[in-house]
């Protein structure tokens, strides 16, 4: 009973210490300030105007009350099965930076859920070395798109692209690039915007998550099948007809990186799979 208690003791006091660190991130007020009426009225109409836009920001942004909901809540949660012993107060350089950027990014769920994976990782004491600083960067600079995404290549499967080209008919040279890496992806991930997806894995490609290798084909080419009889491409198939040109497909793949398995197993796979189970 003494052992239980002194547990439930340590626990309590880990969360109370992350949970501190929210009072030492800076809550800025006021966000949007008036334009100054030394501009001239015709500014001042502008300013009212900028104001209105961007007041829905400020009611998004969250304070500290939000921040010490979310961690005594989503992040309790996942380390809910975590024997008392084996959590420990997170590193500053994760927690600090991951607790600030959650306040412009926690009303989207995809982004919060990798914060509250990576705050979960970086106390316990069996996963807390591979939560590693830049991760908090990485989610920064991801949408919620792009989040989707991610968690879709944490799945052992292949990723077949193909790049679609219109070349002369003449040569067969000279030709041009009607659209690179075109996937199925966003359809399979369940995006919101497909169309942004050749956008998004340039994104994922530059923070080096994944990367995109034309030159690489898989020997299996039934892989391609339903890429290369999906409705984008019979529709770049008569783009490119329609200009007299010779339709090519470039085949190639996709591979998640070092960095990107990492990522993923820290903020992606593991707490969300443990809280499904539950």
């Amino acid at each position: 009973m003494g052992e239980e208690s002194g547990g439930d003791t340590e626990v309590k006091g880990t969360i109370e210490a992350v949970t501190g660190l929210v009072k030492a991130v800076p809550i800025y007020e006021d966000m949007v300030q008036p334009v100054a009426k030394q501009l001239g009225k015709s500014l001042e109409t502008v300013g009212k105007v900028i104001n209105v836009a961007l007041a829905p920001v400020g009611i998004l942004v969250w304070g500290y009350d939000k921040c010490q909901e979310f961690i005594q809540t989503k992040v309790a949660d996942r380390l809910k099965d975590v024997p008392p012993e084996d959590i420990i107060t997170p590193k500053p350089n994760v927690a600090g930076p991951a607790i600030e950027a959650l306040r412009y990014t926690g009303h989207e769920e995809s982004l919060s859920d990798m914060y509250a994976n990576l705050l979960a990782s970086a106390m316990d004491k069996n996963t807390a070395d591979g939560a590693h600083p830049a991760f908090v960067e990485i989610i920064k600079q991801l949408t919620p798109d792009e989040a989707r995404l991610i968690a879709y290549f944490m799945d052992s499967q292949p990723f077949p692209v193909v790049s679609v080209r219109a070349d002369k008919k003449e040569s067969g040279k000279g030709g041009f690039d009607i659209a690179v890496n075109v996937s199925l992806f966003g359809e399979k991930a369940g995006v919101t915007l497909p169309k942004l997806v050749p956008a998004y894995l340039d994104n994922l490609g530059r923070l080096g998550l994944i990367d995109i290798q034309q030159a690489y084909t898989y020997t299996d080419k039934s892989l391609y099948e339903e890429l290369e009889t999906s409705s984008q491409i019979a529709s770049y198939r008569e783009h490119v007809a329609a200009i007299d040109h010779t339709f090519t497909l470039l085949r190639g793949g996709l591979a998640v990186t070092n960095l990107g398995k990492q990522f993923g197993s820290v903020c992606v796979v593991g707490r969300q799979a443990n809280t499904a189970k539950t």
